[in-house]
């Protein structure tokens, strides 16, 4: 079986390559980004996909050629939401042999919501990560119909801890989204100096998801490190990019609003906070950490107050056993055939302004990158996230 799997942006690329490695040996795969405003840099490129060869960065025509040549059975869309769209409608319709679209969400995905279903209904398969995410969204495609079917894999990086390791520092993982207001961003740092001044023995991490010229997923409005440098830096504080689970595994702590490296740290066995200051709810994504036991306080974080997570909640949300499993048999199945491709519900002319503004995501021309952050705003402004 020959996969094909298509990246937008630093955290789908992340997801993908490691998803890639559940696939039964055999698997021919090939890894690309599409060229869009926020295609990573190469130094994230190059730390987001491990050991595989740093893939090429394409032009939407490109990555056509591309699967015209290699005509692979499966090409799998990691991409936010529009460029998925246009990608499976578009780019790359009418390929003969159709390969199997597959598509899913690189993260925490609850609640799940109609919009990602939308966008991604295009697709024969949608990958998500655990019982509760595939009830929620085969609920959604139940209830609104098209997209094809729903399978489970457990996250790819929730490795267990190594042992043996030194524990010496803790790790705040930032959120580009929330908390969205700059206030709380500074309670944050500044809580996080406090907890350095009473531990001078830690070294507290703020871990960053791009340095301030890097393109993320999501636009970040205040990033933490110019904040800090404009507090006037009160305090002892580090800031680091790369991977997450190098942080860890030399942590005695963690703490997030909201983030997806919440489940990193609970594989590697780190005690860990969930701040609930700014609220619990879908819009801080963080609604899923309802009864982990994890949720706590800046008080508690500068008191270094760290908590266990609930076996219970880790069992119905992404520590599922491996034999739960479903999306590679699934998959199997669809390219053994006959495949009976999925119906997209954008499909028609109340969609269509929305296409042809995904289509010129990705069609921006490599010099329109280098543009102001201003431009680059307005290039992406109308870019749906999830």
């Amino acid at each position: 079986m020959r996969v094909l799997a298509v990246a937008d942006s630093d955290s789908y690329l992340k997801w993908v390559a490691s998803l890639l490695d559940d696939l039964p040996d055999g698997c021919v795969t090939d890894l690309a980004v599409v060229r869009t405003p926020i295609a990573p840099s190469p130094a994230q490129l190059a730390a987001a996909v491990g050991e595989r060869p740093v893939p090429p960065v394409l032009s939407a025509r490109a990555l056509r050629r591309a699967a015209e040549r290699d005509r692979p059975e499966v090409i799998i869309l990691a991409c936010t939401g529009p460029v998925v769209d246009v990608l499976a409608a578009d780019v790359l319709a009418g390929l003969r042999p159709r390969p199997v679209f597959v598509t899913g969400l690189p993260g925490i995905s609850v609640p799940a919501t109609e919009k990602a279903w939308l966008y991604r209904s295009g697709c024969d398969l949608f990958v998500v990560h655990s019982e509760r995410e595939v009830a929620e969204f085969g609920e959604i495609a139940a209830r609104l119909g098209g997209g094809g079917a729903v399978g489970m894999a457990r996250l790819p990086f929730l490795r267990a801890a190594a042992g043996g390791r030194t524990k010496e520092r803790v790790v705040f993982a930032t959120q580009a989204k929330v908390p969205r207001e700059r206030e709380e961003r500074e309670r944050i740092l500044l809580s996080l100096a406090a907890l350095a001044e009473r531990r001078p023995d830690l070294e507290v991490v703020v871990k960053l998801r791009a340095l301030e010229d890097e393109r993320q997923t999501h636009n970040e409005r205040h990033h933490y490190q110019r904040l800090w440098r404009e507090l006037g830096e009160p305090g002892r504080l580090a800031f680091a990019a790369g991977p997450m689970h190098e942080q860890l595994s030399r942590a005695e702590g963690f703490v997030t609003v909201s983030s997806t490296a919440a489940l990193e740290a609970i594989a590697q066995d780190v005690p860990l906070l969930v701040l609930e200051d700014f609220g619990v709810s879908a819009e801080m994504i963080n609604l899923v950490f309802e009864g982990s036991g994890v949720l706590g306080t800046l008080d508690d974080l500068e008191r270094g107050d760290f908590r266990t997570a609930s076996p219970a909640w880790c069992a119905a949300n992404y520590f599922h056993p491996a034999d739960r499993d479903s999306w590679v048999a699934l998959l199997t199945a669809l390219v053994i055939g006959p495949l009976v491709p999925a119906r997209s519900l954008m499909d028609g002319p109340e969609h269509a302004a929305a296409r042809r503004r995904a289509r010129l995501r990705v069609e921006v021309r490599p010099g329109l990158l280098r543009v102001g952050y201003r431009a680059k705003r307005k290039i992406t402004r109308y870019i749906v996230r999830r």
